[in-house]
């Protein structure tokens, strides 16, 4: 921690980077100086298209709002103020919304103390749950910037039925719904004849990096969020950000990248305890889903505390984030930390995109498009379509069914320890539970588990929610990973109103399609199915243990 207080600090507008400049330095030729020198922070602010390459200006053009939505986004807060007004008798939100329409406004409720409800799964356990608490109280917000996202379309349809059930009229169910969608997608038209409330978006920033449009502070304003403050703090920031000296953004994009192109390709992101809850989740997104490209990428590693396993290795860039420092406090709140990033909330957004589109930049590759996101939503589509796969499991343990490779042990424990093992020198083990991360929340204790087992890098994602984040990660960055796939049995299915497949269906069939996409790169795979969840959990959490002997 001393070479955190010794290091150089960039500060702007209450935002403070401490040990970028060490990172960066400890390159054979400094990163940020090459990016002062072509003038990229200017460009950047200046919202030049063409900072990534030829193949990347044509989408580059389209998503450069990010830069200044904050300006933009203030022609809401009337709207928003009407809006909260009119539906100030429905005082449970819920937010059906996945990836970048659901992450920022979880963070931004979590770390001001309001309460949201936020729907970005489909295991109909945690779908039947939401739609019974408080109902008639009850405002969904649907966001989708594409406005066909099948969660959220199925979200909907949900919701819609429920209120129909309860007895209330189609206008009367319509008046619970608020839609936050780009001008002219389809889900537009499907608010107008559902007679919902809409706000549109701001068309030129994609879904990661929209925290500052209205999927971030629609929801937010709603649960009782002063968004204004939101905008303010970016705002300050963002007069820094053309600059090539104290700009927070910058340096911290320097680090990212020079780190990255010196092997230390993993970030572990830290929560330090300062008052900022969750942006690990939502850095997490913006990161994977930005840079794992084209074989390259920084994957980031969520971390549940400083002292957490899998926060520190050879090729992981440790970095913690929080609030403002009170005087005298220690960056990084007792984490062995190389990077501390402290500051208000919206200025952490801005700078954060600023610093993943700067990353871009050293990296080489197009920090706005998705191009492996659409492999597992194609294989679901077909899985749907014709009926899952057959399988058989290669054993049978308690509670788990073991789906493993040919050659994998044939105990629990034993293919834990197989699959960590194969993570090698430079890989990771990525956790997907498609399950529910209310009822079996106990199943995200595997990830310090595992990665204490291996000293390797370990995520953990709910699916189908990561599939919106690390998924574009898992099948278009470096190929070192191993995969754990949990999914458990449905003891209480429920349907989709309109299609012809349940929640439970679909979900299965998302861990299908997800399973599909990376057995064609033919990485280590497992899949361990609960038949009895709560069991199950318990149970694998114990060979977890187990493993690391």
């Amino acid at each position: 921690m001393s070479d955190l207080l010794a290091g150089a600090v960039e500060t702007a507008a209450g935002l403070a980077v401490h040990g970028a400049d060490a990172v960066d330095r400890s390159a054979p030729a400094s990163t940020r100086d090459a990016l002062v020198n072509a003038g990229v922070p200017g460009k950047l602010a200046a919202k030049d298209p063409t900072l990534w390459g030829a193949d990347a200006e044509a989408e580059a053009k389209i998503r450069l709002g990010w830069v200044d939505t904050h300006l933009r986004s203030r022609e809401l807060l009337p709207q928003l103020a009407e809006l909260k007004a009119e539906l100030a008798d429905l005082d449970h939100v819920v937010l059906a919304g996945m990836g970048g329409s659901s992450l920022a406004p979880e963070v931004i409720a979590r770390t001001l103390g309001k309460q949201l409800t936020v729907l970005d799964t489909t295991d109909p356990g945690q779908v039947r749950a939401a739609l019974a608490d408080r109902l008639e109280r009850t405002v969904v917000v649907v966001a989708s910037k594409s406005g066909s996202t099948v969660e959220t379309d199925s979200h909907r349809r949900a919701y819609w039925q429920a209120f129909l059930d309860a007895g209330m009229t189609e206008a009367e169910a319509g008046r619970h719904f608020v839609v936050v969608t780009d001008p002219g997608s389809p889900l537009e038209a499907t608010a107008a004849e559902m007679g919902a409330f809409t706000v549109l978006a701001d068309p030129n920033v994609g879904g990661r990096y929209s925290a500052l449009t209205a999927f971030g502070l629609v929801p937010s304003a709603l649960a009782g969020v002063e968004v204004a403050e939101l905008l303010d703090e970016a705002e300050a920031l963002a007069r820094s950000l053309g600059g090539d000296r104290d700009n927070p953004g910058l340096a911290l994009g320097a680090a990212l990248g020079s780190a990255a192109t010196m092997g230390r390709d993993k970030i572990a992101l830290i929560s330090d305890g300062t008052g900022i809850d969750g942006l690990g989740d939502w850095a997490e997104q913006l990161i994977a889903e930005s840079t794992g490209k084209a074989g390259v990428g920084i994957l980031p590693v969520v971390v549940e505390s400083p002292r957490s396993p899998g926060a520190t290795g050879d090729d992981v860039l440790t970095v913690t984030y929080g609030g403002a420092l009170s005087a005298g406090a220690v960056p990084g709140g007792g984490a062995d930390a190389d990077v501390a990033v402290n500051g208000p909330l919206g200025a952490q957004f801005l700078a954060w995109e600023y610093a993943t589109a700067i990353a871009g930049v050293v990296l080489g590759i197009d920090p706005f498009n998705q191009p492996n996101v659409t492999e597992s939503k194609e294989n679901t589509n077909r899985i749907l379509a014709s009926g899952p796969p057959a399988e058989a499991p290669s054993f049978t343990e308690g509670a788990i069914e073991v789906y493993a490779p040919q050659g994998a042990p044939g105990d629990l424990a034993g293919v834990l320890r197989w699959l960590v093992e194969g993570a090698g020198d430079d890989g990771y083990v990525a956790v997907m539970a498609y399950l529910d991360r209310f009822a079996d929340a106990d199943a995200a204790r595997l990830r310090p588990l595992l990665a204490g087992a291996g000293a390797r890098p370990v995520t953990f994602g709910w699916g189908p929610r990561f599939l919106h984040s690390t998924g574009q990660y898992h099948k278009g960055g470096p190929q070192v990973g191993s995969f754990l796939q949990l999914t458990g049995a449905v003891a209480d299915d429920l349907p989709v109103p309109g299609r012809p497949y349940t929640f439970g269906e679909l979900q299965a069939a998302q861990a299908a399609g997800d399973r599909q996409a990376l057995a064609e790169r033919e990485r280590p795979l497992v899949r361990l199915h609960l038949t009895d969840r709560s069991a199950g959990v318990a149970q694998l959490l114990d060979a977890a243990g187990a493993s690391r002997a």
